[in-house]
């Protein structure tokens, strides 16, 4: 299934797409997308709540929020690609790089990327967003699809000045209002074969800058999101981001950042496509 959320920001509604490409809306069937939701037996509910639920067509005005709501926190891999690794001329990790995104930074996925006061390096990140089914703590490896809600596409926007320059703590680039565009959907785990194997790609203004594939990623989702449990408790619709392949902005030569005006289309084979544009604060 493909859970979403739409309506205006602070007003969304829970709905799902089905399989005719339909918006079933579920206002007032069930409460939300939220973590007290998913810790019931959420397919049942769902699937009775979905019973002669009204359709309708989605389009250009159709506004698609956060598919979770209240989510605690999102956690993130750094330099989680081999390729990027290479062109970066690093060594490989032997463990998982974290660092944790607050919550507040989760938009939309057509939502405008709004350039902060004093933003003048933000960089654009594809990556592939895994959502928690329910409590993880020190689960293992083997264990970790049953602990998996879904997955989104998700932009980790950081501002390389403020993450680089100003103390090396990567959540003060990464936090800001805005910096966590997500969604169109989740798209339930029964749907996605093999989320260690997905073509992703990031296009600014018609020129295509990031294209890879999840295979490239050297610690697997199982591998992170059971690493991430060991010293953290995931809670329900707590969002792990699977790190970004090569091709940010920082990497160009010369440097390219997002400036206004800028369109930013980004997607995931299977998980859908988001579209922003760059907006002055």
């Amino acid at each position: 299934m493909k859970l979403v959320r739409v309506g205006p920001p602070g007003h969304e509604r829970p709905g799902v797409i089905d399989a005719d490409g339909l918006l079933r809306d579920l206002y007032g069937r069930i409460e939300d997308f939220s973590p007290a939701f998913f810790t019931g037996d959420w397919r049942r509910t769902l699937e009775r709540a979905l019973v002669g639920a009204p359709a309708s067509q989605v389009n250009s005005r159709t506004r698609f929020g956060v598919p979770l709501a209240s989510v605690s926190k999102v956690v993130g891999v750094g330099m989680n690609y081999r390729e990027g690794v290479r062109r970066a001329k690093m060594a490989t990790p032997a463990e998982p790089l974290l660092f944790i995104k607050s919550a507040t930074c989760l938009a939309g996925p057509g939502d405008p990327i709004r350039l902060p006061p004093g933003a003048d390096k933000l960089d654009w990140e594809v990556e592939l967003g895994v959502a928690i089914a329910k409590e993880a703590s020190r689960v293992p490896v083997e264990d970790v699809g049953q602990y998996i809600l879904g997955y989104c596409v998700f932009n980790d926007l950081s501002e390389r000045h403020w993450q680089n320059e100003r103390g090396g703590e990567w959540c003060k680039g990464k936090s800001a209002d805005g910096f966590g565009p997500c969604g169109p959907w989740l798209v339930t785990s029964d749907e996605v074969d093999n989320p260690n194997r997905l073509d992703l790609w990031l296009s600014v203004n018609g020129t295509r800058y990031q294209e890879s594939n999840t295979s490239d990623m050297i610690f697997s989702v199982e591998y992170v999101v059971s690493y991430i449990s060991q010293f953290m408790r995931l809670l329900p619709g707590d969002l792990v981001i699977m790190g970004t392949p090569p091709g940010t902005g920082w990497r160009q030569t010369p440097p390219r950042f997002l400036r206004p005006g800028d369109e930013v289309v980004l997607g995931i084979e299977g998980l859908g496509e988001q579209r922003n544009r760059v907006q002055s604060a």
